[in-house]
Order: structure tokens, then sequence, then C-alpha cells
């Protein structure tokens, strides 16, 4: 195909936007589906499968004549609790199987779907048992609280023409004036076709040693991007897990692999999940397939998504959602848990002038009047 005939896959194009809220649409209903069946005493692995056969049920009702355009999860549901702060998917064969949620739990639901390789993305935390009778307070407050400010800042920055570190600054002072930080070198990505690892990167929380060395970009239109807060009330740092990994994804890196169960396991995961992160459980094998990633993962052609831990007496709050940047301002396609201050109440507030001036203002770009044109002159 020549350039000139080349499909446009940017949200330029009318076709692809309609592709990306059409799995926003999916992404939204199951997320729902998935905190309302947060309670107390259900199994974490029950609704990691009840998020990822919604998100394929959902899906199978989109874009049903073409059947060319590929439809699937683009991530599978993790169930992420307390310290636990993310990528937790459990397997029947993990010891942790059939661990329960408890009332008070903080908990972190995340999920995708993708229609023709445009991906949607949403995520949020909810507290079991909270309600305005029964109120958040405490440091699950303030992270919760952080987090939402924090995604609602985010929104307004990532307009056009404004640059990534920016949005660093901002989320810091905002995560700061709740007593919290952001996961330290947790990234948010510009998204393309097939890719939820785009070239332009925000971090919110840079390393001492990663600040002056991490990419600047400014933001363009017709941009996607893949917002992931992670707000804790500890210092902003986790160490990997014990717990076993479970979701893993194809890198883009080429490499001859030499082992036979490797290669028949690349081979799988291409035909089946192409480019989006997967869990192990949705494997046809889970024994041959953990087989056949020691090589895949040791030679950098998977990626593992190993799963990170807090300290166990702090609390961590998410906000994961996906935006379309247009000349006319960013429009957030997926929705996590609404923000109810009368069951999240924090003793905190934002006091910056310039923040609260910021989340004030709309996420829409306003267009400057056309310039009236010049009176006429008589000769």
């Amino acid at each position: 195909m020549s350039a000139a005939t080349k499909t446009d896959t940017t949200i330029a194009n009318t076709n692809v936007v309609t592709k990306y809220k059409a799995a926003a649409d999916v992404t939204n209903s199951v997320l729902r589906k998935v905190i309302s069946a947060c309670k107390e005493d259900s199994k974490i692995i029950d609704l990691c499968k009840l998020g990822d056969a919604a998100i394929v049920d959902g899906l199978s009702t989109q874009y049903t004549k073409d059947k060319s355009i590929s439809k699937g999860i683009s991530y599978p549901t993790s169930v992420s609790v307390n310290n636990i702060v993310c990528h937790y998917a459990p397997s029947e064969n993990d010891t942790t199987s059939q661990q329960t949620l408890k009332k008070g739990d903080i908990v972190r639901v995340q999920l995708g779907a993708h229609i023709d390789g445009y991906a949607a993305v949403s995520g949020g935390t909810v507290v079991i048992g909270a309600s305005a009778e029964a109120p958040v307070t405490g440091k699950a407050a303030d992270a919760i609280a952080a987090a939402h400010y924090a995604a609602e800042a985010i929104q307004r920055l990532i307009k056009p023409g404004n640059k990534n570190m920016a949005v660093t600054d901002k989320v810091q002072k905002i995560a700061g004036a709740f007593g919290c930080k952001p996961i330290e070198n947790m990234l948010c990505h510009e998204q393309k076709q097939n890719d939820l690892d785009g070239q332009k990167q925000i971090i919110l929380n840079p390393a001492p040693e990663n600040r002056s060395t991490f990419a600047t970009c400014e933001f363009a239109p017709y941009e996607v991007y893949l917002i992931d807060v992670f707000i804790t009330s500890g210092e902003g740092r986790t160490k990997k897990s014990e717990l076993r990994t479970n979701i893993y994804k194809k890198t883009g890196t080429s490499y001859q692999l030499k082992m036979k169960s490797a290669r028949a396991t690349f081979s799988d995961i291409s035909k089946t999940f192409g480019t989006f992160p997967f869990t192990i459980r949705s494997c046809e094998d889970e024994r041959q397939t953990r087989m056949g990633l020691i090589e895949c993962t040791k030679m950098g052609v998977v990626q593992a998504f190993d799963i990170q831990e807090e300290k166990p007496s702090e609390a961590v709050a998410q906000v994961t959602f996906t935006a379309l940047v247009t000349p006319n301002g960013v429009e957030r396609i997926t929705q996590g848990v609404a923000f109810d201050t009368k069951v999240i109440q924090t003793e905190k507030k934002i006091e910056d002038a310039e923040i609260r001036q910021l989340l004030e203002t709309s996420t829409k770009i306003k267009k400057k009047p056309a310039a009236k044109p010049a009176a006429a002159t008589s000769a």
C-alpha cells in the first residue's frame, strides 16, 4: 500500500475514534460490574474471571459484520488488595487462589478491551463496606482523594502544547497536599494501535537518578494516552512481591529462541493475545506456558508484569483511564469509580491556588474568535 493510500490510525480518523469509544463502552460496563461484585467474602480469582469473561461477552456484540477486525482483552482483569499495588490476577494453581475480600480492604481493579487494536483501559479503587454511613477516613481517604485530584489535573494538563514534566510537578504537589506520594517510576504512556507503550511517556514520581535524564515531550493533537495514577500514603517506593507473576506481554524485541517449549509458547502468545498483556490463566496449558516463558522473559521477547507491594501499613489508590487529546480538548473515554466526598472523607485539602485554579478549568479548549475583517476604505 502506498503512503498516499495508507490508512490513518490516529484519532484524526473518525472510524478510529468510533473503535476506541466502542472498546471504552465495554471496558466501562465491565469495570462497573466487577466493582459491584467486590463485596466481603468475594474470591479475588472469581472477580478476575468475571471481568475477563464479561469483556469477551461485551465485545461479541461489537463489529459483528467485519470478521477481519480483531477484538479482545487489552488488559486482563487484576484485583490488587491493600499493600499489593498492581498486576494481581491469581491462577488456580497459586497458593493464594482462594483469597477473599474482607471488610475495610482497599481494592484496586484494572481491566481493558480493544477493538482492531484500539485499546480502552480503566482502573479504580474501592473500599469494601464503605458508605456514607461508614465513610473511608485516614490514610486510605487521603490516598484516594489524592489519586482522584491528580487524575483530574492530568486530564487538564495533557492538552496540545503542554509538556510532560509540568504534569510530573503538579501531580507531586497534589499528592503532597494529602500527605502522599505517587509510586516511584510509574509511567503513563502514549498509546497507538496495538501498542499500549508508545514513545511519549509521563513519569509521575521519578527517582532522583531519573529526573534529569527522563525524556521530555510535548503533547500534540490526535494523540491517545493511557494514564496510570498510583498514589501511596508511604514514601512512594515499592518492592517486588513474592506472589507469583501471572500477567505477561510481548515486547517487540526479536530473538531466535533456542528451546522448543519457548518457541511454542511465543507462537501461541502471538496468535492468541498479539501485543496486549495476558494472564497465564487464559492459556490452554498453564504448565507448558510457564516453562516456555522462562527463556522468553530471559531473552526479553516477553515482559513479566511483576507484582509490586508497599509496606503493609500504607494505603494505595489507583485511577487509570484512556484519554483522547484533540484540538478541542482532552476527552476521558474510560471512567473508574465515582469520587464521592460523603464516602471518602479526608481532613486534608489542596491549598495551592494555582492547582485549585487548574482543577476549576475546563478539559475543553476554547477556540479564539475569528478576527473581524477590516472595514473597507473608500478610494
